[in-house]
């Protein structure tokens, strides 16, 4: 729940996004524009550093204190997928990564001059089977050598670094499929042209693209952990990476039900305000109750992450609620305003878009379910 801390951060972001309102993000997304101010502005302020240890340079605060920052930004009309890379993809590297390795990198992300908000995993013939991945990284003495392909990764072009799950050993070698996969901390100034990006359209502001890898070569330090194991560093990752974007979502919701709420109050038709009506009460009170609800499993989560336990289904479920929370909001909101929903100037249609992501990213929601039906309620395996 809210401890003191987690207020303090609530009230800093806020703070700091007033600076940034509804206009800043749409003119933004009609440029598809990076908020390069917004990112600097968070810099500076430290929030971005949050998950980051003190040693290194940065707040050292758990993933449920992290989290608050998310929301903030969504609850106040903003992306945070320009930012929330940079910090669930940090636990590879804070869990897995060698002291050389932290020593190097983490104070200059702290202090904002190298950036971490890539994360290439998924190609285009193996989607949510990551463990089908064809992307190889064969050893050559001291170097590694990348070859493949990737899709859907984003802010490649904003970031100085960027985490890369790559085959080191054929499927054909391992007793299992999640066996024989490793990750890899890519310097992306230092690609010698053995790396092409290709930006694609996409129906929301992400600088999303399509990597192409031509015998890149990487120094063997750039190897995360021990060879063989990425898989389980990413997963290990995923459950801090389904706890942040509950909290996106949370956001998101409550900035759709503050903007519904106040409508429907000053809205008049027929003689009188339209949130009279129970056809626009009911659902925005429904839609709040189930965010309300969402928002307790995200706090359940990230209170046994933070304390070390497991929290698998936990995490899982607050990701699945919060997605779901915000999509009735979503549409709960777009009926509220009726038409002008759709226009540009009235944020709904942008932030809209942005929160239909999260049915199906980083994680579907289908997938969350055969996770729950197969391994905590223990049916018969579903795909």
């Amino acid at each position: 729940m809210l401890t003191d801390i987690r207020i303090s951060v609530r009230d800093g972001v806020r703070k700091l996004c007033a600076r940034y309102p509804d206009t800043y993000w749409r003119d933004l997304d009609a440029q598809s524009a990076y908020p390069q101010a917004f990112v600097e502005a968070l810099t500076e302020a430290g929030y971005l550093a949050a998950l980051i240890p003190t040693e290194f340079g940065g707040l050292g605060l758990g993933v449920g204190d992290a989290s608050v920052v998310l929301e903030e930004v969504s609850r106040s009309g903003g992306n945070p997928a320009a930012v929330h890379a940079q910090m669930y993809t940090m636990g590879t590297l804070l869990r897995h990564g060698s002291l050389e390795q932290k020593s190097e990198y983490l104070p200059r992300i702290a202090r904002g001059e190298l950036r971490l908000q890539a994360f290439a995993v998924t190609e285009p013939t193996a989607g949510s089977d990551t463990t089908s991945i064809r992307t190889t990284a064969t050893k050559r003495g001291s170097t590694y050598v990348i070859n493949g392909q990737k899709v859907f990764i984003s802010r490649v072009k904003q970031s100085d670094l960027m985490i890369l799950l790559a085959r080191t050993t054929p499927q054909s070698e391992v007793k299992r499929r999640s066996e024989g996969l490793s990750a890899f901390l890519i310097d992306l100034r230092r690609t010698d042209g053995a790396l092409a990006v290709k930006p694609m359209r996409m129906m929301m502001n992400h600088h999303t693209n399509e990597l192409f890898f031509d015998d890149l070569v990487i120094p063997e330090s750039a190897l995360i952990g021990e060879e063989g194991r990425g898989f389980q560093y990413i997963l290990d990752g995923m459950n801090a990476e389904r706890i942040l974007i509950a909290a996106e979502c949370i956001g998101d919701s409550r900035y759709f039900l503050d903007k519904a709420t106040a409508y429907a109050k000053t809205r008049s038709v027929f003689g009188r305000p339209i949130g009279q009506n129970q056809g626009i009460q009911f659902p925005i009170a429904r839609a709040y109750a189930n965010t309300e609800s969402a928002d307790l499993m995200r706090w359940r989560a990230a209170d046994l992450f933070d304390a070390g336990a497991p929290c698998g289904p936990e995490a899982n479920m607050a990701k699945l609620l919060a997605a779901d929370a915000s999509w009735e909001s979503a549409n709960t909101a777009m009926q509220t305003f009726g038409g002008f929903a759709f226009t540009a100037d009235y944020d709904i249609e942008r932030k809209f878009r942005e929160t239909r992501l999260y049915q199906v990213a980083p994680i579907s929601t289908n997938l969350i379910l055969a996770y729950l039906g197969e391994h905590v309620l223990g049916l018969p395996r579903s795909y």
